[in-house]
């Protein structure tokens, strides 16, 4: 009997892990309005950051009109894509992700909050 109870904890505590790791982008859009000040994520028009709409799969400094940094630029060049692991990386310390990139935003102190905003990202919001 213990162990089939034991079975089923970790069985449910692997799915909130997941759902977790998945992130829920209703949450993601409240983190959001952090980021609203620079960042578009409904459409395509740039502020002082670069629009978000369509980010994840986009190559790192590609958006149309917007000038971005030249190492934001460079590492476009070399590869960087935003996927989700990237998106974690650059969300949780931008200044580390990329080098001399222009975001003043520290970052995202929370694995819940990044998750969640990804999830936002990836719904592909519209207004």
């Amino acid at each position: 009997m213990l162990r089939a109870i034991s079975s089923a904890l970790v069985i449910y505590l692997a799915g909130i892990a997941a759902a977790q790791a998945d992130g829920d982008a209703a949450l993601g859009k409240k983190v959001f309005f952090r980021c609203m000040a620079c960042h578009e994520a409904a459409t395509d028009r740039d502020k002082i950051g670069p629009h978000l709409l369509g980010i994840v799969g986009r190559t790192a400094g590609t958006a149309e009109n917007f000038s971005y940094s030249q190492a934001m630029k460079d590492a476009g060049a070399a590869g960087l894509v935003w996927d989700e692991a990237n998106l974690k990386a650059y969300l949780s310390a931008p200044k580390l992700k990329v080098p001399g990139n222009k975001m003043a935003f520290s970052g995202l102190t929370s694995d819940e909050d990044i998750a969640n905003v990804i999830a936002y990202l990836k719904a592909d919001p519209k207004p």
